[in-house]
């Protein structure tokens, strides 16, 4: 049906963006407002033909589609509390306490060194001391420290290092302190746990999947021979599940975490993955497209796909995530969660990879062993391939202010701005999406993704599509509603 432009009632239509899915539109606006209007529909909405009083008037209304209904101050405060995170430093520091790993993962993003590698891949006490130093100039009330490698239990007395000295500036300081070790548990022993416990750091794995493909992504050297990653991986998860009743009742609030990198080689085993994921008493998965960097773009024609390849592999996981929701094992996809939060209520979980703008030099900060910081961790990965291009500078070199006001910050934050974006401004999913400027360097050689060619926003255009199709189903919708604690 064809819209005659001249009949559209401008000046009765609240400000929106559209696109046709399948045989229905689909209405977002900046308030995060969504309704799907058939085709007539559409038409009618356009050209005044829609009584507010109606029943789809009312929809229309509510979700202040109308003009006369968008209150500019209302709207301002709840767009100003979903960017609220703009409005304090960088939060989140990722550590690398090494680069030195005794996994040679096949899609290795952090180009890590061997574990028989010089120690001058190791993080010294003093560039701890002068990162922790920088880390608490932060303008947030929040320092969040996620120790990374290579393997940082490699440098276990570096760990312990921060552990122990940020506790105590966050006590001089009055700030709130987070603590997270991502590990591969093969270094993992008792006294580590106990120490990790008593000092109250959330614990998170890889886990690939079952046994077969998790050992096929994420090779452990063992000595001279290799060995069984995956039974590292399960040995500490299980620890950390059974003595979880009674870690919580000493104050430790957290439950063990495990994220998977989706290689070619796992996309057959979508439903084995997830029954993995269950069988071990984990609650969640988050779907992640493997990214094109570090080693895994050397390989990528042995281990990478197409994003249709991962378009239908998440679809599949998705619909499968959704059955078992229905026989009663709630378990979410937090992929998937984090862009409902945003399209059912007024709360941004401050995604940094996937917010707008983006968190690099905003909401977080990638400090390497030798003191170098970048962005984020993704610049720190292209640093270990000999491109500096999102270097800030270095601890024992550069201030916090100097780190924070860096050219580089102030052009990522310009290239991850949705509104000003080609092929992103007017995109019916822009209020809910965002963009990786180093993503789109590294695949395109230029921060200002090309969006008809870029193959991360085809990911989330399919994947926000889905969603909203599924919201349209009465039982995925109570799925989702549960997950969301709205039900």
């Amino acid at each position: 049906m064809a819209i005659d432009l001249k009949k559209i009632k401008y000046d009765k239509l609240g400000f929106f963006r559209f696109k046709k899915i399948g045989q229905r539109y689909l209405l977002t606006n900046d308030e995060g407002g969504y309704i799907f209007l058939e085709e007539k529909e559409f038409n009618d909405f356009l050209t005044g033909k829609i009584a507010r009083t109606s029943e789809l008037g009312s929809k229309l209304a509510e979700k202040r589609f109308f003009k006369e209904d968008v209150n500019l101050m209302q709207a301002a405060q709840g767009y100003r509390y979903k960017k609220s995170f703009l409005f304090s430093g960088p939060a989140l520091h990722i550590l690398v306490v090494t680069s030195r790993c005794n996994h040679k993962c096949i899609y290795c993003h952090a180009s890590a060194k061997g574990i028989e590698a010089s120690s001058d891949w190791d993080m010294t006490p003093a560039i701890a001391r002068k990162s922790l130093e920088m880390m608490f100039k932060t303008t947030s009330p929040s320092v969040v420290i996620e120790f990374q490698g290579g393997e940082p239990l490699v440098n276990w007395p570096v760990v312990k290092l921060v552990i122990e000295e940020a506790k105590s500036l966050a006590k001089v300081s009055g700030k709130k302190l987070e603590l997270r070790l991502v590990s591969n548990f093969s270094l993992m022993d008792d006294d580590k746990y106990q120490f990790l416990i008593k000092n109250k750091v959330s614990i998170c794995t890889s886990l690939d999947g079952p046994k077969e493909v998790h050992n096929k992504n994420r090779i452990f050297i063992d000595g001279k021979k290799t060995g069984d990653s995956h039974s590292h991986v399960i040995k500490w998860l299980k620890r950390f599940n059974r003595d979880y009743p009674k870690n919580e009742k000493k104050g430790y609030i957290w439950r063990a975490g495990a994220l998977i990198t989706i290689s070619r080689f796992s996309l057959p085993y979508y439903k084995e993955i997830i029954d993995e994921y269950v069988s071990l008493g984990l609650n969640n998965i988050f779907l992640r497209a493997l990214d094109p960097f570090g080693m895994s773009k050397n390989v990528w024609q042995k281990i990478g796909y197409s994003a249709e390849d991962f378009i239908n592999f998440y679809r599949q996981t998705l619909d499968y995530i959704i059955e078992i929701n229905l026989k009663g094992i709630k378990f979410e996809e937090r992929f998937t969660k984090y862009f409902l939060t945003k399209i059912l209520t007024e709360t941004d979980l401050n995604m940094v990879d996937w917010r707008s703008p983006c968190g690099a030099g905003l909401g977080q900060l990638a400090y390497n062993h030798n003191g170098d910081v970048y962005t984020c961790d993704e610049g720190r990965m292209l640093s270990m391939v000999g491109d500096e291009s999102f270097k800030l500078g270095n601890v024992a070199e550069n201030t916090y202010q100097e780190v924070v006001s860096h050219p580089v910050v102030r052009t990522t934050c310009c290239a991850s701005c949705l509104t000003g974006l080609p092929g992103c401004h007017d995109c019916v999913f822009q209020p809910y999406c965002g963009v990786c400027p180093i993503y789109n360097y590294v695949e395109q050689k230029n921060i200002f993704g090309q969006m008809p060619n870029n193959e991360r926003c085809q990911i989330s255009q399919a994947i926000l599509g889905y969603i909203f199709a599924k919201l349209e189903d009465e039982k995925s919708r109570q799925v989702f509603m549960n997950w969301l604690n709205l039900v």
